[in-house]
């Protein structure tokens, strides 16, 4: 009967996460993980064959705990509307309950080596995405979004603008302020197609 490993995959990612929520992509070498975590280096190449690896597999599950929640408000039950809303201020929220998470989703997959990832968490990424994607396209068809320029209007209402509202302060390292919940609701609310 085989041995359970020593160190959860989960242990690694959580050192992982740590050091680039506080020194960006940069600090993720195999050597910090191991140091971090306090495992030998064979421990984490046993898990991840190298870098780009590691980096996709942060990366992917930073970016689906954040996605899982935000498509749970996008789908949820009730007027379209109000979902919208909540969509918009979901971002804002989310980022300021999980500061470290929201600070390695400000950099950008390429930031993290995507061009080096391995095919499957390339598949898993277009995925992903593609998942949030359609959530959002279809909550702006439940709108009454009805062209492109619609759409366009409600993809930033619901994305680019709260998205924007954080940026600043975790660029910055300063707390997201609660005053940005309310400012991405108004600015979605602005934004979405006349009711």
């Amino acid at each position: 009967m085989a041995r359970p490993p020593r160190y959860s995959t989960d242990q690694l990612l959580d050192a992982a996460a740590a050091l680039a929520g506080t020194g960006g992509p940069a600090a993720v070498t195999m050597t910090a993980v191991a140091k971090s975590a306090g495992v030998p280096s064979g421990s984490l190449y046993h898990r991840f064959p190298g870098r780009p690896a590691l980096l996709a597999e942060m990366w992917l599950r930073t970016l689906g705990r954040f996605h899982v929640s935000y498509t749970d408000v996008l789908a949820g039950p009730g007027e379209p509307r109000p979902l919208a809303l909540a969509a918009a201020r979901h971002v804002v929220e989310w980022s300021r309950e999980h500061p470290q998470a929201a600070r390695i989703l400000r950099y950008g997959a390429a930031d993290f080596g995507k061009e080096s990832w391995p095919a499957p968490a390339l598949e898993r990424l277009e995925s992903a995405n593609a998942q949030v994607m359609s959530a959002v396209a279809s909550l702006a068809t439940r709108l009454g979004a009805t062209d492109d320029t619609a759409r366009e209007r409600v993809t930033a209402a619901l994305i680019e603008v709260p998205y924007g509202l954080v940026q600043r302060h975790l660029r910055e390292g300063t707390p997201v302020p609660a005053t940005a919940v309310d400012m991405a609701a108004d600015c979605a609310e602005a934004l979405l197609p006349p009711a």
